[in-house]
């Protein structure tokens, strides 16, 4: 039996490397139906994420306000697997799985101003691989390490390829002040190499902290100086696109404006997961879907504020 060729390979040196990214970036040209402008397209290219302005209506995002509240307020029948506290406050931190817990979720993934988007930019069909809600509260909300999902994804669930991306639709306002996602232009065309072997179970305690699967200072200060940082801030209803590769992070939140995003992840048809390239158990299908990669169908249409 021939051994698969691991493209990426992490975790697996007592030294960190920069490796070429070897996949594309977006996997459909460009054309005048397509659902970004041409601008649009070519920062995505170039930089790595997007950030799309007031993407849904103030309605919408009140809709998603009550229906996240329910879900916290234990009234809802989520499977406790599901939810994750911080550490050290116990307050909720993250939901995951909500587009197949909540209705509302499930219709949020298959918005074609959403999946269409997904689709046209990995150039497939997409099934969602994660999705979650994340609440940083006022005052106590903590910090999520700078990081590459892909790294992750590809080392503990076995994603093979670069041909997903994250969606965070903002559920709250984004200041500069209050923990908002941080992401560094154009490292998403580096692979960094993380060290440090990867623990049993690791993701009991990474969902809550991570500490392994995160870049190293000198490597984090190198992307720095060869990029910048960029904070998106805007309204509720708007939506950061980020290639699954882009690093990223976000700080703590010791404002008393508390900060939430619903949180999915698209995943290319053909990129399904295969055995986790890390040689450890697979994640469960709660934080990686391996069974339910059931494509999500949509109609891509030209993307424009709402009103």
């Amino acid at each position: 039996m021939t051994e698969r060729r691991d493209l990426y390979p992490s975790r697996v040196s007592t030294e960190p490397h920069f490796l070429p990214r070897v996949d594309p970036v977006v996997y459909s040209n460009w054309s005048e139906e397509a659902p970004l402008t041409r601008e649009q397209y070519e920062a995505y290219e170039r930089d790595g994420f997007l950030f799309l302005e007031g993407l849904l209506s103030q309605s919408e995002v009140q809709d998603l306000l009550q229906e996240s509240a329910r879900l916290r307020s234990g009234d809802a029948e989520l499977d406790p697997e599901t939810v994750f506290a911080e550490m050290e406050s116990g307050d909720i931190r993250s939901i995951f799985r909500v587009h197949a817990q909540s209705p509302v979720m499930k219709a949020l993934v298959a918005d074609p101003r959403l999946a269409g988007l997904a689709e046209f930019l990995l150039g497939d069909q997409v099934y969602i691989h994660q999705s979650r809600l994340n609440y940083k509260p006022g005052f106590r909300g903590k910090e999520f390490y700078w990081h590459s999902d892909f790294e992750t994804w590809h080392v503990e669930d076995g994603m093979p390829r670069m041909r997903a991306l994250s969606m965070s639709v903002l559920l709250t306002d984004n200041h500069e002040y209050n923990g908002p996602l941080m992401l560094m232009p154009g490292s998403h065309k580096t692979f960094v190499t993380t060290i440090g072997e990867t623990p049993a179970d690791h993701y009991k305690k990474s969902l809550r902290r991570q500490e392994i699967g995160v870049p190293d200072d000198d490597s984090l200060t190198r992307l720095f100086e060869e990029s910048a940082i960029v904070t998106p801030k805007g309204r509720a209803g708007s939506v950061i696109i980020f290639d699954c590769n882009t690093m990223h992070g976000s700080a703590s939140n010791i404002t008393p404006l508390p900060r939430s995003n619903a949180f999915f992840v698209f995943n290319a048809l053909s990129n399904r997961l295969e055995a986790p390239f890390g040689k450890v158990d697979p994640r469960p299908e709660f934080v990686a879907a391996r069974a339910d990669t059931t494509p999500i169908t949509s109609l891509p249409k030209q993307l424009a504020a709402a009103e």
